[in-house]
């Protein structure tokens, strides 16, 4: 890791999934960092000192140089922008959209609709465990064949080719958002991804379980 006398501080919690990806992305830039945990289950990220950070109450944010940035994808194109390499997007103006728009099925049309606070919600109107599981499953389960398909002409060893892109950040942290709800992962494609992206020490280290406030 790049050492820096203003080490940014992330805001997350261990089994977030947008702070993982944001995680992903410091290694690969070999930032260090200072790391904030607000433990989700608990409602910390709704405590007032967090709030002052984050007014929307959710993990990830990123504190640098007196900027405070929200938003995983917004800080993921930050750190893409601040240190340039190696790149998380392609130069290539399709290519580009293209892994933007993978990104996108994960960060804004799957993730958000299957993450605690829809999830306490939907208890809250009345489902039962099972219900709620099920929506949970069903809704990455239909992200996730949409990723495949958008994958299907490509060549790996990453989601568009030998680059690891912002796709890859996206798709590993979803996938343990998968198992966790028992979704069969019938997508070899994906998986293979996977593979080859956790063989990459900024993946590995960036994952839940490593985290020094995994449960």
């Amino acid at each position: 890791m790049t050492a820096t006398t203003d080490a940014p501080v992330l805001h997350g919690y261990f089994r977030s999934t947008a702070a993982y990806r944001v995680r992903i992305a410091l290694n690969l830039k070999r930032l260090a960092w200072h790391d904030a945990f607000h433990h989700l289950r608990r409602g910390e990220q709704r405590a007032p000192d967090y709030l002052r950070v984050n007014p929307q109450g959710l993990v990830p944010a990123l504190e640098w140089d007196g900027a405070v940035l929200t938003q995983s994808l917004a800080i993921c194109e930050y750190l893409d922008e601040r240190v340039p390499a190696p790149p998380l997007l392609p130069a290539d103006p399709v290519a580009r959209a293209q892994v933007r728009a993978f990104a996108q099925v994960i960060a804004c049309d799957t993730h958000p609709v299957q993450n605690l606070r829809v999830l306490q919600r939907l208890r809250a109107v009345g489902l039962d465990e099972a219900a709620v599981d099920g929506w949970a499953h069903d809704t990455i389960a239909d992200g996730l064949a949409a990723c495949d398909a958008l994958l299907a002409d490509g060549q790996g060893p990453y989601c568009f080719g030998a680059q690891v892109t912002l796709a890859d950040v996206c798709l590993v942290p979803q996938l343990v958002n998968a198992r966790r709800f028992g979704v069969a992962l019938t997508w070899p494609r994906l998986l293979a991804v996977e593979a080859a992206c956790l063989a990459l020490p900024a993946f590995a280290d960036a994952a839940p379980a490593r985290q020094p406030d995994a449960e």
